[in-house]
């Protein structure tokens, strides 16, 4: 028998009528004579709404606190959908991301699964049950209930993947896949058949909502056969694989935005050996994400640099900043928020000379100025300003070939987790 788990985001579950048609489609999968293990996100807002209730409460509430309230929201579904499956006569078992034997390390908020030990899951599934887990949770050796981030569902449904040995990991999400780029932007952007790793890990990292970065390494380095689909209609979804083939023509893939960025620049840098290094390692001691880093040239033996946060970390990190001046000085900080990235992804660009001159020239067709540049070889992304962005990736799309003329977008509001 064919084991495979299956992924429900907020939106799918969000109602007890949503959360009905779940219970159909996974019956459904039971009946094709598949083992099924389904990983479940709190139902719609939940999760905002605790998080609402907390902060109604006390402004900055304890890391460890919120994970007791916040892992709530997923056991209420998973309970319900239980039930919902119990009353359409198949047996179900429901359990939290503990009990499922999910370890994480000991960080609250964000944690990362250390381990997996899925013999319960597995007895339970020899007994003949279907086995709903919670997402975003699971418990440190110590015992203190942790979660996983925003994405922690998708990671929850992976790593069990890969644990369990599934013949595949569907994510049902509120798209019917993988698109070129946001179908909301450019109503001709193309859903994708398939999709490797590596590019799905940059689209990811770059904006894209539909998997979160995590999952997809996971996915990627024990090689779990990862499908997206829509859990609001039977279309074929998006397989994500190690190799995906290439179509004719086709150099990018996608394109993708990120809106969550600010600017930070340090003026009047000494041009010493180890300036950076110390920066940057306090930025990074204290969590803190950098992407793009651009040193200008040396005048009078001092430089300037600027690189890019999110706009969530831009005020800690120019507090950072500000506590390192007397062991590193410099004249000034400055930063630099209604800034997006703009990114293209593509396999096929490391073997295409122009690639980059062409995102350069479609930028620039429609009036906007590039304030900095990032690649690798397989992605170029581009800083500019926020408001002309739809404009740019409509741009973006028609310059690279990935307009079609047949393509909708199809679900409800974004999932969650």
């Amino acid at each position: 028998m064919s084991l495979t788990v299956m992924k429900f985001g907020g939106s799918s579950v969000g109602t007890t009528e949503r959360m009905g048609r779940v219970a159909q489609r996974i019956v459904d999968k039971k009946l094709q004579g598949d083992r099924v293990v389904v990983v479940v996100s709190a139902m719609g807002d939940t999760t905002d709404d605790l998080i609402d209730k907390a902060n109604e409460i006390n402004a900055n509430p304890p890391a460890r606190e919120m994970d007791m309230l916040l892992t709530t929201g997923e056991q209420i579904s998973v309970a319900l959908l239980s039930m919902a499956i119990h009353k359409l006569g198949h047996d179900a078992k429901s359990y939290t991301g503990w009990q499922a034997g999910i370890v994480t390390e000991p960080t609250h908020g964000r944690a990362k699964i250390g381990d997996i030990s899925p013999e319960r899951i597995l007895s339970s599934l020899d007994e003949g049950n279907i086995v709903i887990v919670a997402g975003f949770q699971g418990m440190t050796e110590a015992g203190e209930i942790t979660t996983l981030g925003r994405g922690g569902s998708d990671t929850t449904a992976v790593a069990l993947a890969a644990a369990l040995k599934a013949d595949v990991c569907e994510i049902y999400t509120d798209v019917d896949g993988i698109y070129s780029t946001d179908p909301r932007v450019v109503k001709c952007a193309r859903k994708l058949n398939e999709i490797s790793y590596d590019e799905m890990l940059e689209l990811a990292h770059l904006g894209a909502a539909v998997l979160h970065p995590r999952a997809v390494e996971y996915a990627k380095h024990y090689k779990v056969n990862l499908v997206v689909r829509s859990s609001f209609t039977n279309n074929a979804g998006t397989l994500v694989r190690e190799e995906a083939q290439m179509e004719q023509g086709i150099v990018v893939r996608g394109i993708a935005s990120d809106k969550n960025v600010a600017r930070i620049s340090v003026l009047g840098v000494e041009d010493e050996p180890g300036v950076l290094a110390t920066m940057f390692g306090a930025l990074a001691e204290h969590g803190i994400d950098v992407d793009i880093i651009v040193q200008s040239g040396v005048q009078g033996g001092k430089a300037d640099f600027s690189f890019t946060v999110s706009m969530n970390d831009r005020a800690k990190a120019l507090d950072v900043l500000a506590g390192l001046k007397p062991k590193v000085p410099y004249l000034e900080t400055t930063y630099e928020e209604g800034l997006v990235k703009v990114s293209i992804v593509g396999a096929g660009m490391v073997s295409n000379p122009g690639v980059a001159a062409r995102m350069f020239e479609a930028i620039s067709s429609v009036g906007v100025s590039i304030k900095m540049v990032s690649t690798s070889e397989i992605k170029v992304s581009c800083v500019i300003a926020a408001e002309p962005l739809q404009e740019v990736v409509r741009a973006l799309h028609t310059a690279y070939g990935l307009d079609t003329a047949d393509t909708a977008f199809v679900g409800g509001p974004s999932e969650r987790r």
